[in-house]
């Protein structure tokens, strides 16, 4: 069983959260984030559904290999793509992204195509 998914890169985690200004404590998502997640876990629906994904035990590991395409030669930390991306498919693909162990398999430049792909599997352990 193996689920693949394409997704425009997520937000970095350095622009995902915002503090709360009025009353509340915490942080919160920025609209850019809040939309990027509505859209993932749109694509991840239909995805789980065209590919014929069951949703696995809620004891049961998940593996989600990364691969990363940006859209230019600057920097970037791929481990900032982490966080949100496993919020949104919470839900669709697994139960709770603390099962979810998370590999950065490779990154390379396509100007033409940003986007993270992921292919997600059950953990054999």
């Amino acid at each position: 069983m193996e689920l693949n998914i394409m997704l425009p890169l997520p937000p970095s985690v350095n622009h995902c959260y915002v503090n709360n200004r009025f009353g509340g404590r915490g942080r919160r998502l920025t609209p850019t984030a809040e939309n990027w997640k509505l859209q993932a876990a749109y694509v991840a629906k239909a995805a789980v559904r065209t590919q014929g994904w069951t949703m696995p035990s809620p004891k049961k590991k998940i593996i989600l290999e990364l691969i990363a395409y940006w859209p230019d030669a600057r920097r970037r930390d791929i481990h900032n793509l982490h966080k949100l991306l496993c919020d949104a498919m919470t839900g669709i693909v697994y139960h709770d992204d603390n099962m979810v162990l998370v590999r950065d398999m490779d990154f390379a430049i396509d100007r033409k195509n940003p986007r993270i792909t992921v292919r997600c599997y059950p953990a054999e352990i």
